[in-house]
Parts: C-alpha cells; structure tokens; sequence
C-alpha cells in the first residue's frame, strides 16, 4: 500500500489521508450526538452531518486535481522532449495518475456510506 501512497505522488495522497481521517473524526464526534439521547443536537442550524459528506466530496476533487496535475505535467514532459512516447509508456501515465483518483474516490464512498448510516440513524430517532 505504501508504494501506492508514493506513486500516487505524496503531495496530494497525503492531503487524502488527511481528509480521510478528518472525515473519521467528525463521523465519531457527530456520530456520538446523534446517539446520545440529548436534544441539544436537534437545535443546531442545518444539518451537521452534512460536513462528513462534503468533506468527502472535497477528497475526490482533490483526487481528480492530483490526476489532471499529474497528466498535465506527462503530457508537458513528452511535448518538451518531442521523444515518441510508446503506447506501453502512456498506459503506465495514465494508471500511475489514476491512483490519487481511485483514494480519493474511496473516500467519498465512505464518508457517503457513514452519512447516509447516521442520517437514517437521526431521522428514526426524530419519528
């Protein structure tokens, strides 16, 4: 997994485990208010869990910025050298430049999967 991390590029797969676990932690802090039997959840303006989902929405913007950044600077690289890039040598670009997207990806899948979980948690509570 950790060679994962490093060809992912560790700029941006480290800014993904951060908001990975950012998302963790707010899902057991909001996830402990909702609950707890206490009201004093219930008063606050909007809904707090929507934090978890947007900060999962932010992780695979940012994997898909890793990726366009990462093709971006190939694609420079082949332009700037005018060498005749073999199709085996692309294909290899564009898997490497898919890892921070795939990470990314994930994440919001989890941070989907623990809003949706504490919502229908919430809403079962309040009826």
């Amino acid at each position: 997994m950790l060679k994962y991390f490093y060809k992912g590029g560790p700029i941006f797969m480290g800014i993904l485990t951060a908001i990975l676990l950012s998302v963790l932690v707010i899902s057991l802090i909001r996830g402990s208010q909702v609950f707890s039997s206490k009201n004093k959840y219930r008063k606050q303006a909007g809904n707090p869990l929507n934090l978890i989902r947007d900060l999962g929405l932010i992780a695979f913007v940012t994997g898909l910025l890793g990726q366009l950044i990462g093709l971006f600077s190939a694609f420079r690289a082949i332009e700037l050298e005018m060498v005749e890039a073999s199709p085996s040598l692309i294909a290899a670009g564009f898997k490497v430049s898919m890892i921070s997207s795939l990470y990314g990806l994930i994440i919001y899948l989890i941070s989907l999967g623990i809003w949706f979980t504490l919502q229908n948690y919430q809403v079962r509570k309040q009826t």
